[in-house]
């Protein structure tokens, strides 16, 4: 708003100064260096100066919320009685200078003491305060400040008087009057008597003091965790340089971790891991950017380049680069406690620690730990042959699949695999993660009649698509998906009206008809996953097929039932292998045999292997009596032994690799109970 006003801004580093010997007091040690001045039409402003009589802003945090460092608020008197020499040089050393404090994660330990110390304005958070409500925040503002706020428009309940065939309103004279638009919330506004009442009640002092020994805790025993190659766990963001400034810090502590071999753990590993320990903590940049490039060491050419590669806020690319692009934060209330605090360290020991007899933990795939009950069954697995034993098709994304004893391939997969998705009026591409409805509108395709068959629960007809693509009367659009730019048919209103009721949103139907059908392949071999950049790919996440093995679902169910036992589950969890949503699924052999396969043919059909597939909540969601349920299992489960860097692997992802172009051209099928030959060509 300033520079689109014609106004100048910056940035400003805190420094202070030592003098060795001399007591100089607080305004002499301080100093701001200044970062490069930011303005818009800079040719309609060359040649002016400020002049003394213009009012300036200066703004900062009572607490940062990335690294928790709390300023002293001596800086407001520094800025407003000595600014002509801590900016000396500057055009902008002369003026009226105005202090903004943005008290907002301050306010709920330390709040500022307004008697002290002369801030123009204060802005605060409720919802920081209590928890609750969300969206509702006050400015404070002096009496002699508030004159000078000007405002360029103006909605109900702001003007005492207007007319509406001339250009004439009268505004009304109280600043929260002229500030308030329109209708208060003022059902939220009543439940925060309730929020000072238990601050009152606990007062705010001893809050500070709770908290920051929580925080204090967690500091102290992330810093003191080890490898067992001594090598440090943890990386703690937080300066030190500041003595006379920033004192304290505030109860939160923002980190990152590391492995063994000195690599970063992903912060998005660290958050889908603390979910599963019903664990709640923050990642990314904590909508702070500047401290974020700051303690992460992130210069403006990196942002630049993180951005170029698709980097973008909330998204899942936490290591670019070799370099973290955010950072791991916990945050202590009044309601917090030394037993949340403890179970935060051991979550991190025990996921993120590599001890004695734990080597590689949460970097390598484990070996087989639980035993055969018989070892005569378990010689005649590892001799056994390996088979086809299901086959499944997902015609429309995240919609439930149907198995079938043959299918065809094509270049794409399995035909008609994943070839449609469903789309919302926003853009968005709907899934089960946002909607685990979704798996319960069921798919079957009549390949004779050349018809895609859809129901639902939540419609009493069956809907019955023609494959036939020039039957669509659709219009049509691009879409990009994941680093992928399709073509992609629309379909009618009617359709569209279908698939509405059917997810409960409205949304519409697209077929894949055209891509450029090339990914970035990320290059991870040795367990790793990896894009298809081959093959060619419809609307799946990342490869053509997913492959699991009957045998390795097996050996999940044992540890899931051992788990059971040991009382680390209250209830039996037994999944099959539709959980996974794969393509194939086979049977023979030893459990996880799969992660070793660079290829295989299945009868006289070669499939190249790109690599493990990375698990999310998603087969968590499990289909039970018309409803949907969720749970921490089995990921929760997978998270303890399949783990490699940052990614829960299960299962293998393929692509067709046609022998030669008449096969490309041929109709080639696969069948239920074809034989499997890994590493064969």
């Amino acid at each position: 708003y300033a520079l689109g006003q014609g106004a100048a801004a910056f940035a400003v580093d805190i420094e202070e100064a030592v003098h060795h010997g001399v007591s100089r007091g607080i305004a002499a040690s301080v100093s701001l260096s200044q970062h490069q001045i930011q303005r818009r039409n800079v040719e309609r402003f060359l040649g002016e100066e400020p002049t003394g009589d213009a009012y300036n802003l200066f703004a900062f945090p009572s607490e940062c919320n990335f690294s928790g460092l709390r300023f002293s608020l001596d800086l407001v008197k520094i800025i407003k009685e000595d600014s002509e020499r801590i900016l000396e040089g500057s055009p902008f050393c002369n003026g009226h200078w105005m202090v903004l404090v943005d008290a907002a994660k301050g306010c709920a330990t330390e709040p500022p003491d307004l008697s002290k110390y002369p801030v123009d304005f204060v802005a605060i958070s409720f919802y920081k305060l209590f928890g609750y409500p969300t969206g509702l925040g006050a400015l404070i503002a002096r009496n002699d400040a508030a004159k000078l706020l000007k405002k360029t428009y103006f909605s109900g309940g702001t003007v005492a008087a207007s007319m509406a065939d001339i250009d004439f309103i009268k505004r009304r004279e109280g600043i929260e009057e002229l500030f308030e638009d329109g209708t208060t919330s003022f059902l939220s506004i009543a439940s925060i008597r309730h929020g000072f009442k238990i601050l009152n009640s606990l007062t705010i002092s001893a809050i500070c003091r709770h908290t920051a020994s929580l925080a204090t805790y967690v500091r102290k025993m992330l810093l003191a965790l080890r490898h067992e190659n001594g090598a440090s766990v943890c990386t703690l963001y937080q300066s030190d340089s500041l003595k006379v400034l920033c004192h304290e810090w505030g109860p939160i502590v923002s980190f990152n971790l590391k492995r063994p071999d000195g690599s970063w753990s992903g912060y998005r590993e660290v958050e889908k891991l603390a979910s599963l320990s019903k664990i709640q903590l923050r990642t990314g940049c904590f909508c702070n950017p500047g401290a974020c490039a700051k303690y992460l060491g992130l210069s403006n050419l990196d942002l630049l380049s993180n951005m170029e590669v698709g980097h973008v806020c909330w998204d899942d690319n936490d290591i670019l680069n070799g370099k973290p692009t955010g950072a791991v934060r916990v945050s202590f209330g009044y309601m917090s406690t030394y037993e949340d605090a403890k179970k935060f360290i051991d979550f991190v020991r025990s996921s993120f620690v590599s001890l004695p007899n734990q080597t590689g933990l949460g970097y390598h795939l484990r070996e087989r730990s639980i035993p055969f009950p018989d070892k005569d069954l378990e010689s005649r697995l590892l001799a056994s042959s390996f088979f086809l034993k299901s086959i499944t098709i997902y015609p429309i994304k995240s919609c439930a699949g149907f198995s079938t004893e043959s299918w065809p391939l094509s270049i794409s997969g399995l035909r008609y695999d994943r070839e449609w998705l469903l789309k919302s009026l926003t853009g968005e591409i709907l899934t089960q993660k946002k909607l685990p409805e979704m798996c319960l509108i069921n798919t079957s395709i009549d390949l004779h009649r050349g018809i895609l068959f859809v129901e639902s629960p939540r419609c009493k007809e069956r809907l019955q698509i023609n494959l036939k693509s020039d039957l669509q009367n659709g219009g049509r659009e691009e879409i990009d998906l994941y680093g992928q730019r399709y073509e992609a048919q629309g379909y009618t209103d009617e359709v569209n009206i279908w698939f509405s009721h059917a997810v409960g949103r409205p949304c519409y139907l697209l077929r894949c008809s055209m891509s450029n059908y090339y990914l970035l392949l990320n290059k991870c071999r040795n367990g790793g996953t990896c894009r298809d950049g081959q093959g060619r790919v419809n609307f799946a996440n990342e490869a053509q097929f997913l492959l699991v093995s009957e045998e390795s679902v097996s050996d999940l169910n044992n540890r899931l039932n051992s788990n059971v036992q040991k009382g680390a589950l209250e209830l039996p969890v037994e999944v099959n292998p539709m959980r996974f949503r794969p393509n194939l699924v086979i049977s023979g052999g030893k459990p996880y045999a799969e992660d070793e396969w660079r290829n295989l043919k299945i009868g006289d059909k070669h499939f190249m292997s790109i690599g493990g597939c990375n698990r999310c909540q998603m087969i968590n969601v499990v289909h039970k009596a018309g409803g949907v349920q969720k749970s921490n299992e089995p990921l929760a489960t997978l998270a303890s032994y399949r783990r490699v860097k940052g990614k829960i692997l299960f299962g293998i992802l393929l692509r067709y690799e046609p022998s030669d172009e008449v096969e490309q051209e041929t109709d080639l099928w696969l069948q239920v109970g074809q034989d499997i030959h890994p590493n064969s060509f």
